[in-house]
């Protein structure tokens, strides 16, 4: 599977959950927590963010997803000091878009889902 029909999958599989990600990026941006919240979208747990969704045991759910921020990927690395403000130019609007860090078999890359589809 390519990369475009991986990102499609992701994309529809994250669909019932986008009204949960956008209370969560809406909390990060009104408490003013961040201004870069990112979700972290594995297929495997990982110890970074507050979970928001815990992969189902029956598989139907493939995902766990974490909230998060650019600040807590900058202090653990995930996005090294000399990165950061490449990674603000790029950064898209969140009131428009979700930034993903996906953890796949395909590696990990950041992409940005549109909130609304």
């Amino acid at each position: 599977m390519g990369v475009t029909e991986k990102y499609l999958e992701l994309e529809q599989e994250l669909k019932p959950f986008r009204p949960l990600m956008s209370k969560a990026a809406d909390a990060i941006l009104d408490q003013e927590i961040s201004a870069y919240p990112i979700f972290i979208a594995s297929q495997l747990e990982v110890q970074l963010g507050v979970p928001l969704m815990v992969r189902d045991s029956d598989k139907k759910q493939l995902w766990f997803v974490n909230a998060s921020t650019l600040e807590e990927l900058n202090t653990k690395q995930v996005i090294h000091n000399d990165k950061v403000d490449e990674f603000r130019e790029v950064y898209k609007d969140p009131s428009l878009n979700f930034c993903l860090f996906v953890l796949s078999d395909l590696g990990a890359q950041f992409i940005f889902l549109p909130r609304e589809s």
